[in-house]
């Protein structure tokens, strides 16, 4: 049942659903009575490795459907609603070219499959942000000849409920498709293969501009109390609206982009948003953490990795504070708390002037180095320092980091660290390094109470370690 809220939303569905319509094609396309795959099983596609494979799609009632994948066989029938899904065992990495047969009153056959590692690449704007803009795009187009990095790219639909369908397709890497590639996911996708020698798929699904609710179903929402202000503003909004598919339309993005991909079977999840949420920061820890157990349920992999950038530096006009993105940062890290989560942090390879930073190559790398240490097992540094203790010794604060070998500064340390005493006001600080600690302190403030670390929207000054990663913005109180 859905919440009363959500029936007040789901306005203006006839325009909507006539749009939808017209782009919400199985994949390959049939008639109606057809047996059909879902999306998206089309040719060309990189099926999940080692775990067992969810395949479902459409028939009439009824319809015995039968599939045939590499030596397996299965049968199942349709149900009353025309829907029919069965599992696959689990099938190792293959870059040998498999077809799929789906048989049941017709036949289809998907071709040129492979077998490796699917990640959903999901946000907004940085995520969406291409290859051709990225750094040195001409030259990294024309070094992508990957054959086994194919992304399959959803085309963006806002709806007011659940879509079954999306376009999309599966295109292999290459100097004539980079281009149109996610430039975090494809760098993300690039180290990955190189590291792992496998086929790497990578699902964009991506919006400019999107909120965090537009990419959480609508029980989940309704269920969450950090979206009651939320809800009070989407309803001032509404009787101004036209028209649906707005991108900020609480559940319209889920609907439309995602759930159509459930219950793919995945390697893991790749999310870089946060700019959308940063005029309401404080709401995001609860939505964030929500978000990623949904996921995961919907998705019925419970234990699935969800990877997610921090958001860079960036000197955002908007914000009179000065403290909306160091608390959207502090909201992104606090979701490191659920299990099989991690965060590649760029705060120092932003852009302070620039919402998307061009630099999607050091993104990707950081994302990759994150997998590869906490997906795959591998025995490398994927973390920045971070925090591990703080001792008040009197006028000073001795802060204790891990993942701290070599622990330097980048840039002019008294443009990192601020103290406060028990007036409460912050003050910026010096501070020295000793081993993996660094001794804090601030003129004028005997007794610091309080310490803060590149709290602020653009920070200019990093505290990195051997590998050269940074570390995350941080605040603390004795």
């Amino acid at each position: 049942m859905i919440h009363p809220p959500f029936r007040r939303w789901s306005f203006a569905t006839l325009a909507t659903l006539a749009s939808v319509a017209a782009v919400a094609l199985l994949c390959p396309a049939a008639s109606p009575a057809d047996v059909t795959l879902a999306t998206p099983f089309c040719d060309g596609a990189v099926l999940q490795r080692d775990k067992p494979l969810a395949i479902w799609g459409a028939a009439s009632p009824g319809e015995k459907v039968k599939v045939d994948f590499k030596g397996q066989t299965q049968q199942t029938e349709a149900d009353a609603q025309g829907r029919w899904h069965i599992q696959l065992a689990g099938f190792p990495a293959s870059a040998e070219p498999a077809q799929l047969v789906v048989t049941g009153h017709n036949t289809v056959t998907v071709r040129d499959i492979l077998l490796g590692d699917v990640w959903l690449c999901a946000g907004q704007s940085n995520m969406h942000f291409y290859v051709r803009e990225a750094a040195d795009a001409r030259r990294e187009i024309a070094a992508a000849e990957y054959p086994l990095i194919r992304q399959f790219l959803v085309r963006s639909v806002v709806a007011d409920h659940p879509l079954d369908l999306v376009d999309g397709e599966w295109k292999a890497c290459s100097p004539a498709t980079a281009g149109d590639f996610t430039a975090v996911g494809y760098f993300f996708a690039q180290h990955l293969h190189r590291e792992l020698k496998i086929p790497i798929g990578i699902i964009r699904a991506t919006l400019g501009g999107s909120p965090i609710e537009g990419w959480m179903s609508e029980p989940a929402l309704a269920g969450n109390p950090a979206f009651a202000v939320v809800a009070q503003r989407w309803e001032r909004l509404r009787p101004r609206v036209t028209g649906g598919g707005l991108r900020n339309q609480p559940a319209g993005l889920y609907n439309g982009l995602i759930h159509p991909l459930e219950p793919f079977t995945l390697a893991g999840f790749v999310w870089y948003q946060g700019e959308g949420n940063t005029e309401r920061a404080t709401e995001y820890h609860a939505l964030f953490t929500t978000m990623i157990q949904q996921w995961r349920a919907d998705f019925q992999q419970p234990d699935l990795p969800f990877l997610f950038v921090q958001l860079p530096n960036y000197a955002d006009p908007r914000d009179t504070t000065g403290q909306a993105w160091p608390l959207l940062r502090e909201a992104q890290a606090s979701a490191l708390a659920l299990p099989h989560t991690g965060m590649a942090v760029t705060i120092d390879i932003g852009d302070p002037a620039q919402l998307h930073p061009t630099n999607k190559q050091a993104v990707g790398r950081r994302l990759a180095l994150v997998a590869l240490a906490k997906v795959y097992g591998r025995a490398i540094e994927s973390s920045g320092p971070v925090p591990a203790g703080f001792a008040w010794e009197g006028p000073a604060v001795r802060v204790r980091f891990d993942h701290a070998t070599a622990l330097a500064f980048r840039g002019d340390p008294a443009k990192a660290f601020e103290v406060a005493g028990a007036d409460g006001r912050f003050v910026p600080a010096d501070a020295r390094i000793e081993g993996q600690t660094a001794i804090v302190s601030a003129p004028g403030v005997d007794h610091p109470g309080a310490v803060r670390f590149e709290w602020m929207n653009a920070p200019v000054s990093y505290l990195v370690n051997e590998a050269g990663l940074p570390a995350s913005p941080f605040r603390a109180r004795h």
